[in-house]
């Protein structure tokens, strides 16, 4: 369920329930894009049941699901397309297009191409922990989770969220428990890294299945180069890569976590988030306590 993380705080003061979310959420439904449209968002039943809430509560967790549609149109193709055209108002009129008008033969050439345009369908999660006013989602960049921020708090009046940040940098941290070949209490280190030079040769070293408590990636450390990405395993329990923006990225739930799992497909959505989000509620407050706790806002 949960690929990537980006973790929020909720401000203190929103008290909306599910049912007042779910109301909020049935004014900004997903609808395909038109013909025309060059990118459409909305949120989409979680379950993947037609006409089923928007909001699904499990185990008293909310989770939300956005689906956003976007057509490719190559900025490439549109140029050509508006080269050829000024091309030949040139070659008729005798007069080259200045800039205004050549604008306007992109602007054009774009309406009539997008509907010929392919479509691609993207979706991302959203966790909700209200008891811990933590906000968790599944977007891979953080420009993603800028957008979806923006969509949240003009779906649910009220809502306010702060990215959360912690005392020590993520990179800092990870280049202690490297240099100091010790992972923190509860974690182990993987075999993925991505070391970066700070300096202006921007020099990047990157491991991959590659053991990393060696005198080399000391050396490394040591040099002016530190970690912006380290792979972590919690407990034997969830995997992912840290970065050095507090992301995680390729989140993955070992096998042990799944053990005497029902396998129903009936129950199959319920038992995943109840398993998804229990281990975060887990894992994630560790971790940040690893970065030497949250910095308040």
């Amino acid at each position: 369920m949960f690929k990537n993380i980006i973790m929020y705080r909720i401000v203190p003061g929103w008290s909306s329930t599910a049912e007042e979310v779910e109301t909020r959420l049935h004014d900004h439904p997903f609808v395909a894009c038109g013909a025309s449209q060059e990118k459409s968002v909305g949120w989409i039943e979680p379950r993947g049941v037609d006409h089923g809430p928007l909001l699904e509560v499990v185990a008293g967790q909310w989770v939300l699901k956005l689906m956003t549609e976007t057509r490719a149109l190559p900025a490439s193709v549109v140029n050509r397309k508006a080269q050829e055209r000024a091309a030949q108002i040139e070659a008729t009129t005798g007069r080259k297009p200045g800039k205004k008008e050549t604008r306007d033969l992109k602007d054009d050439i774009r309406l009539e191409l997008l509907p010929m345009a392919f479509t691609k369908l993207s979706s991302t999660w959203v966790w909700i922990d209200r008891a811990a006013n933590l906000l968790v989602m599944d977007a891979s960049s953080q420009a993603r989770a800028d957008e979806l921020v923006t969509l949240l708090v003009q779906c649910l009046p009220g809502l306010a969220l702060a990215l959360v940040n912690t005392q020590t940098s993520p990179s800092a941290a990870m280049a202690e428990w490297l240099v100091s070949m010790e992972a923190p209490q509860g974690f182990s280190v993987d075999r993925e890294c991505e070391l970066k030079a700070a300096d202006e040769s921007k020099a990047v070293v990157r491991y991959a299945r590659h053991r990393l408590d060696t005198d080399e990636v000391k050396q490394h450390i040591e040099g002016g180069k530190m970690p912006t990405r380290l792979a972590l395993t919690w407990n034997d329990r969830v995997s992912f890569v840290l970065t050095e923006g507090l992301q995680l990225k390729k989140v993955a739930f070992l096998d042990v976590v799944f053990e005497g799992a029902s396998a129903s497909k009936d129950d199959g959505f319920d038992a995943d988030v109840t398993i998804a989000t229990g281990e975060l509620q887990q894992a994630l407050p560790v971790l940040l306590e690893a970065l030497g706790g949250e910095m308040q806002a």
